[in-house]
């Protein structure tokens, strides 16, 4: 590591260290340090379909079995993943009391599977069912199997993720504005920076004096606004950050 990079380290160990209220906010890069595939863009095609062909409440209308099959060979796959390094420091420091709270963009359930708790899941969870017509949720432990019924009032279960078109869940965005709101440390983990609103909640941290500690393997659009940037996997960076703060 250059010296560059320890600086680096030693003021985001500092940051952390010193923060009152700090929370997290991760991406799909924190995923794919856990072999999750990326589901959208040209790796994302299953059969002859691309990801935003299914994703949608008119394909789910037009064909829950073939949305359905698409969902159940995604699972499948996370099924086969296991939280990482990563993961587990945010675990580490949520029973620590170092970190309050985790808002994810992530529908894959690692954060869960790994043991966070304190979690605002943005775009919904892969394991989690809705019905298309009442108010009953459950939880599924492995992939769907055919087109999952409601047992309340028999009509079709979808997954309770945020498809496109759909506007996110006003619960789960006004406790996530309640935590930027009190966050005085922002630690963005493998996110583009480019989906929104998410994009602009570090930014909601920082107008109120807040500091942003951003770990990416590259640079995003946030790098400029952050108060330090860490390059590099997620999964070496906070057990790395976790062995200075202890």
């Amino acid at each position: 590591m250059i010296m560059q990079d320890e600086l680096s380290i030693k003021q985001a160990t500092n940051i952390i260290k010193q923060s009152k209220y700090l929370i997290a906010m991760t991406g799909a890069g924190i995923s794919r340090e856990s072999n999750v595939p990326t589901f959208r863009g040209a790796d994302g095609l299953w059969k002859q379909y691309d990801a935003m062909q299914l994703a949608t409440p008119d394909a789910f209308r037009a064909n829950p079995q073939l949305v359905w099959e698409w969902y159940s060979w995604r699972q499948d796959l996370i099924l086969k993943c296991s939280p990482n390094p990563a993961h587990e420091t945010l675990v580490k420091w949520e029973q620590k009391g170092y970190l309050k709270s985790i808002i994810t963009q992530n529908v894959d359930g690692l954060h869960r599977r790994a043991g966070s708790h304190s979690l605002h899941e943005v775009h919904g969870n892969l394991w989690t069912l809705k019905c298309t017509s009442c108010d009953y949720h459950d939880q599924l432990d492995a992939p769907a199997v055919g087109v999952p019924i409601c047992p309340s009032c028999s009509n079709h279960l979808r997954p309770d993720v945020v498809w496109f078109g759909e506007n996110l869940n006003q619960e789960i965005m006004l406790n996530v504005y309640s935590e930027l709101d009190k966050a005085d440390v922002c630690m963005v983990i493998g996110t583009s920076a480019l989906v929104q609103p998410a994009a602009s909640f570090p930014l909601l941290v920082r107008e109120q004096g807040g500091l942003i500690i951003e770990v990416n393997i590259e640079e995003t659009p946030l790098t400029p606004l952050a108060t330090v940037h860490l390059r590099g996997k997620a999964g070496e960076i906070l057990p790395l950050l976790d062995k200075l703060i202890a």
